[in-house]
């Protein structure tokens, strides 16, 4: 059995430390790999392999480009869909050089709505089971200070005016939600497992949308809790 984990770089394990975005070798697909065999009962169990299909910078068009390539070719039994920060971020040079101005998300979220319907649709397509994640839950206070220091505090300004960066984080989760709902789709809610376990400053990266090792962890052991009951049934079913 084979477990897909599609998404952008919290899917990759992206973190930010020391002013640099480095690469995790615990990231929570691994982690979650390592979850699965350490809670396997028997060897079937020990059969499920997951598969880290992140890429660093993606949004929900992104992976409709490459859905054939990484999701089809690879004939997965469930995918784990986690997309939507940087779908709902901002070019936020433009905004720099523009604070007065209009300026839409990346992707706006009629559209990034419709991906995610269509991404769920060509999945179950596929005989292959679609799963998503909420967004995780950012740090705003950390967030406006890296954008801030990286382009201007006129950027920051424009965000306060535009009902905070965290008012649309939520939006487009709440959009997903209510998706999810609609379309029957199970749903991991790991924006809620990160904030209720602990300090955000130990679970998230110091730019305030990353998480630390210890975040993944959390996210990793929400996937897995929420999963691993229905991955034994389906093993077993198959077996």
């Amino acid at each position: 059995m084979k477990i897909l984990c599609f998404g952008d770089s919290l899917t990759r394990g992206v973190t930010y430390f020391n002013g640099r975005l480095r690469i995790l070798k615990n990231n929570y697909p691994k982690i979650l790999q390592e979850l699965i065999l350490k809670n396997s009962k028997d060897e079937n169990e020990g059969g499920i392999t997951v598969i880290n299909k992140g890429v660093f910078n993606d949004n929900s068009d992104s992976l409709m480009k490459r859905f054939e390539r990484d999701v089809v070719g690879e004939r997965p039994d469930y995918v784990i869909i986690e997309i939507g920060g940087n779908d709902c971020d901002f070019a936020w040079g433009e905004v720099a050089k523009e604070p007065d101005g209009e300026h839409q998300a990346a992707v706006p979220l009629d559209r990034y709505i419709g991906n995610l319907k269509s991404l769920i649709l060509n999945i179950k397509s596929e005989n292959m089971t679609p799963i998503l994640s909420t967004l995780p839950p950012l740090d705003p206070v950390r967030y406006y200070k890296r954008i801030t220091e990286n382009f201007s505090s006129k950027v920051s300004d424009w965000i306060c005016k535009a009902g905070g960066i965290e008012h649309h984080h939520s939006l487009y989760n709440r959009a997903l939600k209510k998706m999810a709902e609609e379309l029957d789709v199970f749903m991991v809610d790991v924006r809620s497992a990160i904030k209720y376990a602990g300090d955000l400053k130990d679970l998230i990266s110091d730019d305030g949308i990353h998480l630390t090792e210890k975040g993944y962890e959390v996210f990793a052991e929400e996937v897995f809790q929420r999963l691993f009951g229905r991955l034994e049934t389906d093993l077993k079913t198959i077996i």
